[in-house]
């Protein structure tokens, strides 16, 4: 990959793409695409970038608050994350999501990004709760590779390696990845855009470990609907989200080594 190909990278998503699971809200949120740009900054130091994404998002608010805001941005790099928050939802709509996320490609291709996108791990084998839900991830997956296929987007496939299912990818709420999930998962990116140093170690397994089994494991399935799955469908019954009044937390591009509430942020240049 040659020096300076991405120096304006923009990341579209929700709280997966924003980094919840790494790091926190007193501390600060790194996540995959954070990491990502740092190993793009690791090809170009000039590299600018911004994250867009928030929590809670479904892929119409996706579309309907970032694509806009991300294309003002004119990035050379863009990813675009999202649907998974309506995998969860009773009405999904499999080919709407898709198309939700075709527009974005089409548009930020079009304006001339190189666009990345992953698909999504089978969440029953994360949360046996879930399982129900399984074929929607499949179907969800064929749409999104279709659809990349038609704009030329990258795809990176976390969701058919083994080892993202692994329930050390993933954070205790199990909807979230875990730093070594975000780790992961921005080394699978790197690897998709064949960016210098990177290769397929992502997608090794991880040492054995001994796992629940038996009552320990229907005891654990029951503290984590108690802990999350409940909270988390008191949420939707209430019609609230976890992004209830939140904005992006790098909405500007900026150096990669500028925070977002620096001075540098305050007084931008127009970069060109």
């Amino acid at each position: 990959m040659p020096s300076g190909e991405y120096l304006r990278y923009v990341a579209l998503g929700d709280s997966h793409t924003e980094g919840l699971g790494d790091g926190d809200d007193t501390v600060g949120l790194r996540g995959w695409a954070d990491r990502l740009a740092e190993h793009l900054a690791a090809v170009d130091p000039g590299l600018w970038y911004a994250n867009l994404a928030v929590r809670g998002r479904v892929a119409g608010q996706v579309r309907a608050e970032q694509l806009g805001p991300a294309l003002a941005l004119r990035p050379d790099l863009a990813t675009v994350v999202a649907g998974v928050n309506d995998l969860l939802r009773p009405r999904f709509d499999a080919a709407r999501v898709a198309e939700h996320l075709e527009e974005m490609f089409a548009a930020l291709t079009a304006a001339g990004a190189h666009v990345v996108t992953l698909t999504v791990p089978d969440v029953g084998k994360i949360a046996p709760l879930a399982r129900p839900i399984s074929s929607r991830v499949f179907d969800l997956n064929t749409r999104i590779r279709a659809a990349a296929d038609r704009h030329n987007v990258t795809v990176a496939e976390t969701g058919r390696e083994a080892v993202a299912t692994d329930a050390r990818m993933w954070s205790t709420d199990r909807l979230h990845a875990s730093p070594l999930g975000h780790e992961r998962i921005a080394a699978a990116v790197a690897q998709a855009l064949h960016l210098p140093g990177s290769d397929d170690a992502w997608t090794l397994p991880l040492p054995p470990q001994a796992v629940p089994a038996g009552r320990q494991a229907v005891a654990a399935e029951l503290r984590w609907a108690a802990t999350f799955l409940g909270p988390w469908l008191g949420r939707r019954l209430r019609g609230r989200s976890s992004g209830d009044g939140r904005t992006a937390k790098r909405p500007r591009l900026l150096p990669l080594s500028a925070a977002p509430d620096s001075p540098a942020d305050a007084g931008q240049r127009e970069f060109s």
